[in-house]
This record gives structure tokens, sequence and C-alpha cells, in this order.
């Protein structure tokens, strides 16, 4: 909690550069892409309707996804929030997809 906060000082989502942002439970992985401007989520994905695969697949799964809706909304430059998150795992397989998918942060 106080590495998110100490992260969110520094960044925040535009109209222009929308804020990527992944949180991660034991479980599952879930993303979305804000505009902190009007406080409101623009595009979001998860795994949760994803049976098989392992944790990091399903990451890439949400990755392509999320990609996948944002290009269809004309979202391309996005600002990454870690959420905190050490990167690596996870968090770079659900980032490299998107970056695969189109978007560029």
């Amino acid at each position: 909690m106080q590495k998110h906060k100490k992260i969110r000082k520094d960044i925040s989502g535009t109209q222009d550069r929308p804020r990527l942002a992944v949180f991660k439970s034991s479980q599952h992985i879930y993303a979305q892409i804000i505009d902190d401007t009007q406080n409101k989520t623009l595009v979001d994905a998860s795994d949760l309707k994803i049976k098989n695969g392992k944790k990091s697949d399903k990451a890439s799964m949400v990755g392509e996804e999320l990609a996948k809706k944002a290009v269809k909304r004309n979202l391309k430059k996005v600002v990454f929030d870690r959420g905190g998150f050490r990167y690596h795992g996870r968090i770079m397989a659900l980032a490299e997809a998107a970056r695969k998918g189109g978007l560029e942060f």
C-alpha cells in the first residue's frame, strides 16, 4: 500500500495518455486503463473467465485482451502503473503482451 501511494504521487493518467493500472492477487490479475482527469475507467480486463493455464500465461492473455480493447477505442499511448509490484513474472508478462498488442509505454 505504501509503495503504491508513493508511485501514484508521480504517475497520473490524462486524456492523451491514460494510466494502465495493474493489480494482482494470489490467484488473479486485473488491468484497467484509467483517465484520472475524469476519474473514469476506459477499458478493463481480468483473468476471472480464463480456466486453464499457468498464472503467467493468464497474465499474457489479459494483456492481449486489454490491448485489443484499447486499440478499438483508439488508445495507443498509456502510462504504466505497476501498482507497487515488482516488474517481473506476471506483471512483466502482462506488460509485454500489451506492448505486442499495440500499446506504447
